[in-house]
C-alpha cells in the first residue's frame, strides 16, 4: 500500500488551525456577538427536530453562535434547561466540524440524536439506541485517534444517561452501531457482517463524534433513532408523530433534568 504523501497520522501533534480562530473570523465578518452558545446542545443531523420547533414557534436563534455553515437555534426544555441545537449536521467530518465549534462557543454538553438503518431486528422502527461504540468505517476519526476498530463513549457517561432514561421510563436500548460515510455502500454482505459483530444499526456520524470526543477530552454521547430498513420495503423510514419530535424532546428533558454532563 502507498504511503500517504502527507507521511504518518500525527495525532498527538496540535493543529494550526483553531475552532475558535474560525469563530472569530465568522463572528468578525458577521457582526455576531461575542458570548456563550447553550451549554446543553444538541445535534439533529435530520432537521426533524429543529423543523418541528420552527413549525411550532417554539425556538429562537442563537446570535451567539458564529458558524460559516449552520444555524443554531434555542427552546427551553420542560425541565427549564435551555438547549441549542444544529440541524442538518450530516456525516462524521460535518458533525465533527460542527461539534469542534460548540465546544469553543462554550458548549458543555453535545447529544447527537441521528436517523439509522437497522441491522440486527431487536424491535420494530421506530426506537432509540444509546450508543456505547460505534465502528469506524468512516475516515474522520483515523485524524483524531489511532486505528482501532471501534470508537467508544466515555462509559461513565454512557452509564450515567442509562441510568438517568431508565428512571424516567424512557424506552431505549444500548449496543453498538456502524458508522459509514458511504450509506449507499451498504451492500448484503457487509450488513451479515455487521450483524454478526453484533451491531445493531447504521448510521453516519457516531465513531467520528467519539473519536473526537476522546481525544479532546468532551462529553459526547450519541442515540440511533432507528427508523428504516434502508427502504428496502416501501413504507419504510417510519419516524413516528411529527418525525419523532416529542419522543427526542423526552429523550432530552430527562437528560437535562438530571444535570447530565453540565457543571
Amino acid at each position: 500500500m502507498n504511503q500517504s504523501p502527507l507521511g504518518p497520522r500525527r495525532h498527538f501533534e496540535p493543529s494550526v488551525f483553531h475552532p475558535e480562530n474560525l469563530l472569530r473570523e465568522a463572528r468578525r465578518q458577521r457582526g455576531r456577538p461575542d458570548g456563550p452558545v447553550p451549554a446543553f446542545c444538541v445535534l439533529d443531523p435530520d432537521g426533524d427536530l429543529v423543523r418541528a420547533l420552527r413549525d411550532a414557534g417554539r425556538c429562537h436563534e442563537v446570535a451567539e453562535w458564529a458558524c460559516y455553515h449552520t444555524a443554531m437555534v434555542a427552546t427551553a426544555l420542560p425541565c427549564g434547561v435551555e438547549i441549542g441545537i444544529v440541524g442538518c449536521a450530516v456525516g462524521g467530518p460535518f458533525a465533527v466540524l460542527v461539534a469542534e465549534q460548540i465546544f469553543a462557543a462554550g458548549g458543555r454538553i453535545l447529544v447527537s440524536i441521528t436517523s439509522a438503518g437497522r441491522i440486527a431486528a431487536v424491535a420494530e422502527p421506530p426506537y432509540f439506541i444509546l450508543l456505547d461504540r460505534a465502528l469506524r468505517d468512516e475516515g474522520t476519526s483515523g485524524n483524531y485517534l489511532p486505528t482501532e476498530p471501534y470508537a467508544a463513549a466515555d462509559p461513565a457517561l454512557a452509564h450515567a444517561a442509562a441510568a438517568v432514561l431508565d428512571a424516567a421510563g424512557f424506552g431505549f436500548i444500548r449496543g453498538c452501531s456502524w458508522t459509514t460515510d458511504a450509506p449507499y455502500r451498504e451492500t448484503e454482505a457487509a450488513i451479515a457482517a455487521a450483524e454478526r459483530a453484533g451491531i445493531l444499526a447504521v448510521e453516519m456520524e457516531a465513531a467520528s463524534l467519539y473519536a473526537f470526543a476522546t481525544a479532546r477530552a468532551r462529553s459526547v454521547l450519541c442515540f440511533a433513532h432507528v427508523t428504516n430498513q434502508m427502504a428496502r420495503t416501501e413504507g419504510d423510514f417510519e419516524k413516528g408523530a411529527q418525525d419523532g419530535a416529542a419522543e427526542v424532546l423526552a429523550l432530552l428533558d430527562a437528560l437535562a433534568r438530571a444535570g447530565l454532563g453540565l457543571p
